[in-house]
């Protein structure tokens, strides 16, 4: 029951966090706020996560451990059966993403959040994404170099970077094109994801 107890504490003040990160940032959401949004004391805070440095570290590992599972797990099998291309190779990149855009339990709400780490100049998450998450791309990376030979790495990872910049965008949701009356959001998602691979893959062969 303890264990039980401990683990909702956790995921509250993991939701909690996550939701004041994407409406007011990393700077401007306050420990205090986050406690009192969970329902927690600080001494909670602190005992399950340390610092507000951990706290966000937490709150991108709860999602992008299994975004990063995903993606890969998608591309061993693609490499596995011989058939990658690169629209395959966009596919199993993208979809995961958007995908997880889609999770009701805080997924859009992530999206916000991934998007304010791209915006906001926070050298210390940086790092952290980069030394926890950079072997992601640059397993995609490999993948798309030996589909495009013709690149050299500066021009394929300046290629990837805007990419990875349209993803970003498209995930949080932020474009002009807005779902319609009556259309689910797995359908807008999935019309989404096939325009943004045809795109990107027009892009890198460019």
């Amino acid at each position: 029951m303890q264990q039980s107890t401990q683990f909702s504490t956790r995921q509250r003040i993991l939701g909690a966090a996550e939701e004041l990160f994407a409406e007011r940032g990393f700077a401007g959401a306050s420990l205090r706020q986050v406690t009192a949004a969970a329902k927690v004391n600080l001494a909670a805070v602190n005992y399950h996560f340390g610092s507000k440095d951990n706290l966000i570290e937490e709150v991108f590992r709860r999602r992008l451990d299994e975004l990063s599972h995903r993606r890969l797990e998608r591309l061993a099998a693609l490499e596995a059966a011989g058939n990658a291309s690169l629209e395959t190779v966009l596919d199993a990149f993208i979809t995961p993403a958007l995908e997880l855009s889609l999770d009701r339990k805080g997924g859009s709400v992530f999206m916000r959040v991934l998007a304010r780490a791209f915006a906001e100049h926070n050298g210390n998450l940086r790092t952290f994404l980069s030394d926890n998450y950079g072997y992601v791309l640059k397993d995609f990376a490999a993948a798309f170099a030996r589909l495009l030979p013709q690149l050299d790495k500066d021009e394929l990872y300046w290629r990837l970077d805007i990419a990875v910049g349209a993803l970003t965008y498209a995930m949080a949701d932020f474009g002009m094109i807005q779902r319609r009356s009556g259309e689910s959001e797995r359908t807008h998602r999935e019309q989404m994801a096939r325009h943004l691979i045809h795109f990107t893959a027009a892009g890198l062969r460019a």
